[in-house]
């Protein structure tokens, strides 16, 4: 085996629904380097979008090849097999070299006996004090406690393990970034079951890079993060703090970071996040998947003509169809339905009002985060569209790229890493 491949310290998720924005997004990378920090792109996009859109992760991979070819990027960049599983994992393999492996499935289905009843065997380090360098107050914990939690998360960690030996075998060890996304679950992680996580990680020999635990409050899709910042800071920390000890305990990856999935859009929580990476000398990687494709219709929207009326059409099918569209995002979503514009009052918009509702913009009394949120999983209805909607997206390309790369610097990238 050569030499791994390694995930820089500073990472953003980017998604790109429709892959026409790699450049516009890779722009905004650039930026944060001329502003002398490296934040890599990791383009991202999950089994169920392409088979929604109809695409394939190729294109993804096309797309962000021609980008960095076409802009001169000489830094590492990464194509993401966004929320795999062994089901799906097939037409992944060839184009990826990210994987987050998505045990969600698994999570809380109860662990073989003799698998529990072995880890504990393994690691009686886990019963009893539990000391987190960092964390001021020490974790008591007793052998059923740590069972609980074996039986919770053993069973999603094995099928981690099997994604992963699989993907060694067909693509080799080191030529890919393995991710495993924990967020999927009914309540956030202590530490010390963060911990307990890692250390199941750790015996399934999976060198992770990244890991996404579940976080405190709710992480709506587009919109601003819901709940208490200060404890979503003390609890970022802590789980710092825990990744650094499994590093050094466990033996894992020196460059493991957090991941922050939904991460788009959550500013009321980048000044946290900020402070403790600064603080603990610490990596991160932040998603920030679907802000891309509602800045694609703000730019639409901005530039008038065929754009406004194309981004109108979206919005009234969007709405004619929003419990259909709305069902899968049920448990990351809060819209108001009362405050969704009738469409045949957006027909009557101008390019100011449209943007001005969907632009995130919390000082603009005509911000909407309902209408945000409704398009945000109404990509659906643009995929309809076909070569209608991409010809568009080609034909008003300088505005919508500019929208694009100016959400993704000035109100994602700079406001967390320029400056660390």
């Amino acid at each position: 085996m050569g030499e791994m491949l390694m995930l820089p310290k500073y990472s953003v998720g980017v998604g790109d629904r429709f892959a026409h924005q790699a450049k516009a997004q890779l722009k905004a990378c650039m930026k944060a380097a001329e502003a002398g920090v490296e934040v890599v792109p990791v383009w991202n996009k999950s089994n169920r979008e392409h088979t929604i859109i109809g695409t394939e992760p190729s294109q993804t991979r096309a797309a962000a090849d021609a980008a960095v070819k076409a802009l001169g990027w000489r830094e590492p960049y990464f194509v993401d097999a966004d929320h795999i599983t062994l089901k799906t994992v097939e037409r992944f393999l060839e184009p990826c070299n990210f994987f987050t492996l998505d045990v969600a499935e698994e999570i809380g289905k109860a662990a073989k006996s003799e698998d529990v009843d072995a880890f504990l065997a393994r690691h009686p380090e886990l019963v009893g004090e539990v000391r987190i360098p960092r964390i001021e107050k020490p974790f008591m914990t007793d052998a059923a406690f740590v069972k609980g939690v074996a039986n919770k998360f053993l069973a999603a960690v094995q099928d981690a393990g099997k994604i992963y030996r699989l993907l060694v075998e067909r693509k080799g060890a080191g030529t890919f970034v393995p991710e495993i996304s924990m967020d999927e679950t009914d309540s956030p992680q202590t530490p010390v079951e963060l911990l307990i996580i890692l250390a199941a990680i750790a015996d399934e020999k999976i060198p992770i890079q990244t890991i996404a635990p579940k976080f405190t409050g709710r992480f709506n899709k587009g919109v601003d993060y819901v709940g208490d910042v200060a404890l979503f800071g003390k609890e970022f920390e802590e789980d710092l703090a825990t990744i650094a000890f499994a590093v050094s305990r466990y033996g894992m990856q020196k460059n493991l970071k957090l991941s922050v999935h939904s991460g788009s859009d959550k500013f009321s929580i980048y000044e946290a996040i900020r402070s403790a990476v600064k603080k603990f000398d610490a990596g991160v990687h932040v998603k920030t998947a679907g802000t891309t494709w509602l800045e694609e219709l703000i730019g639409l929207a901005e530039a008038g003509g065929s754009g406004l009326e194309i981004a109108k059409e979206v919005y009234r099918e969007a709405f004619a169809h929003v419990e259909e569209l709305c069902k899968p995002y049920a448990a990351v979503i809060d819209i108001d339905y009362a405050k969704l514009p009738k469409p045949h009052v957006a027909d009557m918009w101008t390019s100011e009002q449209y943007t001005s509702a969907l632009r995130h913009d919390q000082r603009n009394t005509a911000y909407n985060p309902s209408f945000r949120q409704l398009l945000h999983v109404g990509f659906k209805v643009a995929a309809k569209m076909g070569p209608r909607y991409l010809n568009a997206l080609e034909e008003n390309e300088e505005t919508v790229a500019k929208n694009v790369t100016t959400n993704l610097y000035e109100r994602h990238i700079k406001p967390i890493f320029v400056g660390l």
